[in-house]
């Protein structure tokens, strides 16, 4: 009895060195850094594990009006007009050439869906373990960014999924009516997954963008006389990641210069709230050897004017 209440009491007081009451700073040890980073990973793994295996199932069922993931995953192919594929009559179906392949395929279909479902669990875990050592207005901005990201990718996702569909059907339409169009599951499910992570990854340039202006790497300025090059670039882009048809590199690089062009217009209201707080605060009548007016006076790690309003706020004017 005596044993397992030294137990529970030793858990209860790990328990209240992590919560933000009883430990504000967020102050551990390198050996509490690693437990904690080990609890951490394991509630993150289990979320995955519990995504994958909703996924799993999910692959050959309906979820009330939600069609199984299966028929989502597959819904490109089908979308092909029936004389381009095979066979040219009967239900639509991919190739299997090996055994197992289509457990590996729902398998592999499923984890992914579920680590997209359970994101906020799992990304959750990763938000708990950095953020004590960030300050107050530091969280804000990390929080914004992670939302923003996650919309950006959702969005390039659903826009490649969308033009899939015309993809395949101009691909399979080469031949002359030479050759007829059967998948294997594998090859179809790579070139699915790799073009829906392709379109995702692609649209966080603008949020890219944002956040080197955010800490004074480029200006406006200079992306304005860049403009040109860019997009150029963008294009080419486009033309090297997506399968050689012509409506998935346009839709890609339209979507990234429209995505570009909303960034730039961001950058540029910034630039001009802080060239104006810059000239009211005096910085830009300094001589280069003339010292800046920085407070240099040191502050308590528990002082809530140092974690939350000086040194932020002094980035913010210094960038």
């Amino acid at each position: 009895m005596a044993e397992s209440s030294g137990t529970r009491a030793r858990r209860g007081g790990k328990r209240r060195h992590r919560s933000r009451r009883h430990n504000p700073d967020g102050t551990m040890t390198l050996v509490e850094h690693i437990y904690e980073f080990r609890r951490r990973l394991g509630y993150a793994l289990l979320a995955l594990v519990a995504g994958g295996i909703i996924g799993f199932i999910w692959f050959q069922n309906r979820v009330g009006p939600i069609p199984s993931l299966g028929d989502i995953v597959t819904g490109p192919y089908c979308a092909i007009p029936q004389g381009q594929r095979y066979p040219p009559e009967g239900p639509c179906r991919l190739l299997q050439t090996v055994p197992f392949e289509a457990f590996m395929i729902q398998l592999k279909v499923g984890l992914t869906a579920g680590a997209v479902l359970f994101a906020p669990l799992w990304l959750y875990q990763l938000w708990a373990f950095i953020a004590p050592g960030l300050y107050s207005k530091e969280r804000k901005y990390a929080l914004t960014f992670v939302g923003f990201a996650s919309v950006l990718f959702a969005l390039g996702a659903c826009l490649a999924y969308f033009m899939t569909p015309h993809a395949l059907e101009l691909l399979t339409n080469f031949g002359g009516g030479s050759f007829t169009t059967w998948f294997t599951g594998d090859k179809y499910i790579s070139f699915v997954l790799s073009l829906l992570l392709i379109f995702g990854v692609s649209f966080e340039l603008p949020l890219l963008i944002i956040m080197l202006n955010r800490v004074g790497v480029v200006r406006y300025d200079q992306m304005k006389k860049w403009r040109r090059g860019i997009i150029f670039a963008l294009f080419v882009f486009a033309a090297f990641v997506t399968p050689a048809d012509p409506f998935s590199m346009l839709a890609l690089a339209f979507a990234l210069t429209l995505l570009f062009e909303f960034a730039l217009q961001i950058t540029r209201l910034h630039d001009r709230k802080r060239d104006r707080l810059r000239a009211d605060e005096g910085w830009d009548k300094l001589d280069d050897d003339e010292a800046a007016p920085f407070n240099y006076t040191p502050s308590s790690v528990g002082d809530d004017s140092a974690q939350g309003k000086q040194r932020p706020a002094s980035t913010d004017d210094i960038t």
